[in-house]
């Protein structure tokens, strides 16, 4: 029969229910597909047979795919789109067949079938020019555009514009997307919605957030997609305060918010850490119905976390309908951040017993925790049993893990096996020799990092001033406070002020420090004034010290480290009376002293301590272990310091 896929039965026909029947069963794909056909009452028409194919080339069964072709080939006269009178539908067949060829990797066979073509239409056209840029063949897939241009015949249209850029938003392709507006201008297509909506999304993406709102505000004709493309690239870009104004304003417009929309504004409010304008987005998701949306209740567990709110966020987590790996790597983050450890860890493990598929994402994310050692190391064998040491991020956590737990050798092993290594496993790397007083270290590491042409961050600059600071190196310090802008052009932060004055401090240099910070080209922050008060407590110095302190309290009128940093100096000079003042002043003010505790965790037993504690089970061991450390250590020379005040 010629009104059939197939040489079927006579009087047969494949019908549309037959094809959800064949998605169900998943094309049965052990069995020839055609075969089972020929054996049913049925034939597929021209429409069951591009949706047919469509699905082939969505779900990748390329069997079935290539059993439906073999049928067309044996029955090419129901293909052939010159002697069929709807020969628009026979074209859509074969376009379908270039599609699902492309889509499952077979770019060989749909290059094959479309040069097979007697009639193509800019479908076909745009089906090869996709197909070649996705897998990264430029040169071939812009080849075959030229050849559209130049034909005449079949001109590019509309789609072949939006395809083309979409295969192409990213920051190494901004030429491409330069060169289509240049096109989408010179052929009238400005007033296009999709194809605005395009160019805004590729321009934001390909990091010209500039370019993308001027093509924004040219639009003529804005719909929801319009809007949440240049909605998501300010959020995405971190011009979250534009972002969430133009939210506003598209509401304003009576345009109604698709999910997308949502998420990019929640995105906005995380960045901008504003509770409030999330709490209102909330309440707007509620009305509209897409709370139980997967990526909205990420979204909104984000935005949560990021405005230290851990227990809406929880709330939201804990009525989840269904939790994925974003939504279980965006608690553990949370969790993290917002130093709750203890409750990231008991969810990790959660996850881990009731089988819940484990990713790079959420062993980064737990990483990013303050973990026991016993627990960091059971992490570790994870890794290297999922086979996740080749993630860049994951490594990086292993190597801030094990120095944090004071294994600086099992970070350094983690980092030379690293295949891939980006700026912040260089950063990782350079803070854990910083933290365990390895400065010498660091500052070999940041040479070779610059030899491997890896770029610096600001963070990198904050290790090694730390570094300095450790190694008394103050002319090497500020030298890298100076590169940091002559060199990278990277604006200092207030904590790299600190870190400076801590350098400074530290070898005794408290004029220069004080100096240092009258200099700032901004207004010193509550780190610099710590930093240099600590500094006056380690060397006595009463008058650079109640400088630093007044400055401090005017900054943080409730600081418990200026009044104590200031007990400890008039101590050290013995000055009692001014000492009990500062007493007397904190006690009227209800300034209290957090009490210090220490802890050590043994087979993953936690003990805590405290000054002069004796409620531990253990206490008389511990003591006269302690007082055969004290007789060792005179031994050796040491002299007890005795005039720090205890509060």
């Amino acid at each position: 029969m010629k009104g059939a896929i197939t040489k079927l039965n006579s009087n047969s026909k494949l019908s549309s229910s037959l094809i959800s029947s064949f998605i169900t069963k998943k094309f049965q794909l052990s069995l020839n597909p055609i075969q089972e056909a020929q054996n049913s009452d049925f034939a597929l028409d021209h429409v069951d047979m591009s949706t047919l194919l469509s699905i082939c080339g969505k779900e990748g069964y390329i069997r079935l795919g290539s059993c439906l072709h073999a049928s067309i080939i044996k029955n090419y006269e129901y293909f052939d789109p010159i002697t069929q009178s709807n020969f628009r539908n026979v074209i859509a067949v074969w376009n379908s067949l270039i599609s699902m060829y492309s889509k499952c990797g077979e770019l060989y066979n749909a290059v094959k079938v479309f040069d097979e073509m007697s009639i193509r239409d800019s479908v076909s056209w745009n089906s090869m020019i996709l197909g070649f840029l996705k897998i990264g063949e430029f040169r071939k897939g812009f080849e075959i555009f030229k050849q559209l241009q130049s034909l005449g015949i079949c001109r590019f249209d509309q789609a072949t514009l939006t395809t083309i850029l979409s295969a192409c938003d990213y920051p190494g392709r901004i030429y491409v997307c330069k060169m289509m507006h240049t096109l989408v201008l010179r052929n009238g297509y400005e007033q296009e919605t999709s194809v605005g909506n395009a160019l805004i999304t590729n321009y934001f993406k390909c990091g010209c957030s500039e370019s993308g709102r001027r093509v924004f505000y040219e639009m003529f004709d804005c719909n929801v997609i319009t809007w949440t493309a240049v909605i998501s690239g300010l959020a995405q870009s971190e011009f979250c305060d534009e972002s969430l104004h133009l939210f506003s304003k598209m509401r304003c417009e009576l345009v109604e918010p698709n999910s997308l929309t949502y998420i990019s504004s929640l995105q906005a409010c995380s960045g901008l850490r504003k509770l409030k304008q999330g709490r209102q987005i909330h309440g707007l998701v509620l009305k509209s119905g897409y709370q139980s949306d997967l990526c909205i209740e990420s979204a909104l567990m984000d935005m949560y976390s990021k405005c230290n709110c851990m227990e809406d966020a929880c709330c939201i987590f804990d009525f989840a309908e269904e939790i994925d790996e974003i939504s279980m790597t965006v608690i553990l983050v949370g969790f993290a951040q917002n130093g709750m450890e203890e409750e990231a860890i008991r969810v990790f493990r959660k996850m881990s017993r009731t089988g819940i598929g484990i990713d790079a994402n959420i062993v980064s994310a737990i990483l990013s925790a303050d973990l026991h050692l016993t627990l960091g190391k059971q992490i570790h064998s994870l890794v290297v049993k999922k086979s996740f040491g080749s993630n860049p991020y994951v490594s990086n956590g292993l190597i801030n893990m094990y120095s944090k737990c004071g294994e600086l050798t099992e970070s350094v092993k983690v980092f030379s096996s690293m295949i891939e290594r980006n700026s912040v496993s260089w950063n990782s790397m350079i803070a854990a020799f910083a933290r365990h007083g390895r400065g010498f270290e660091s500052l070999q590491l940041y040479e070779q990092m610059k030899s491997e042409c890896v770029e610096p961050t600001d963070v990198t600059f904050l290790s090694l001033l730390q570094a300095c600071s450790h190694v008394g190196s103050i002319e090497k310090g500020m030298g890298l406070l100076k590169s940091m802008s002559n060199v990278h052009g990277i604006s200092p932060r207030m904590e790299h002020y600190a870190c400076v004055v801590d350098m400074l401090g530290r070898a005794g240099n408290l004029k220069e420090a004080k100096s240092f910070i009258e200099g700032l080209p901004l207004k010193p922050g509550v780190v610099v004034w710590q930093a240099l008060l600590g500094a006056c407590s380690i060397h006595g110095n009463s008058d650079i010290g109640r400088y630093a302190a007044d400055n401090l309290l005017l900054s943080e009128p409730e600081s418990q480290t200026a009044h104590v940093l200031m007990a400890n100096i008039y101590t050290s000079d013995g000055r009692w009376e001014d000492r009990a003042k500062v007493i007397k002043k904190m006690k009227g003010l209800g300034v209290k002293k957090e009490t210090g505790l220490s802890w050590i965790d043994i087979h993953k037993d936690v003990h805590s301590f405290v000054v002069e504690d004796r409620v531990h089970p253990q206490a008389e061991k511990i003591y006269e272990v302690l007082e055969d450390l004290l007789k060792l250590m005179k031994d050796e020379g040491y002299v007890p310091k005795l005039n720090i005040c205890v509060l």
